[in-house]
């Protein structure tokens, strides 16, 4: 189980690298975009699709590094308050709610995406670009995900994670 958790966190730590460099590699062409168009008078084609699809490219396969450093919004107040037990009972309800959710996006990502490979759809937009292409950051961020969550799971269940990782020391 130990190698499961340190492969998944390093898959997470990597797909975050690469959604932090979608997100830089998006400013840049945002800024060719504004030069071309208004430094250089000309039409712009393929800049404000590639900033959309990496945008949320990025969304979804850096959400496993954001689970995995617990760096969500999060309203953690009932857990703070309540005992070990109660908090343990609640972060294991959490956990499985989580991934049972992460599951069904994982399926029906999936789906989505093959149904584009498949039927080789195309964007309506005049660059046409196959959207199998940015589809496939959906199963590739929720399936990772789903494997985050499940990695979360196992460090709650076999005690090496503190239930929603509040430790003695931070207690209120």
């Amino acid at each position: 189980m130990d190698l499961f958790v340190r492969s998944v966190k390093f898959l997470s730590r990597l797909f975050g690298y690469f959604a932090a460099a979608l997100i830089a590699i998006s400013v840049i062409v945002v800024c060719h975009m504004v030069f071309v168009r208004y430094a250089l008078n000309q039409n712009t084609i393929w800049q404000t699709d590639f900033v959309t699809y990496s945008l949320v490219a990025a969304t979804f396969i850096g959400s496993p590094f954001v689970l995995m450093s617990r760096g969500h919004v999060n309203v953690d107040i009932l857990p703070i308050y309540s005992g070990p037990r109660l908090r343990w009972w609640l972060a294991l309800l959490a956990a499985g709610v989580t991934l049972f959710f992460c599951v069904v996006m994982a399926a029906l990502s999936f789906h989505l995406w093959r149904e584009s490979w498949v039927n080789n759809w195309a964007s309506d937009t005049m660059w046409r670009v196959r959207l199998w292409i940015p589809y496939s950051a959906l199963p590739l961020g929720i399936g990772l995900l789903t494997l985050q969550c499940l990695a979360d799971l196992v460090g709650l269940i076999s005690g090496r994670e503190p239930p929603f990782g509040i430790t003695k020391a931070h207690r209120a």
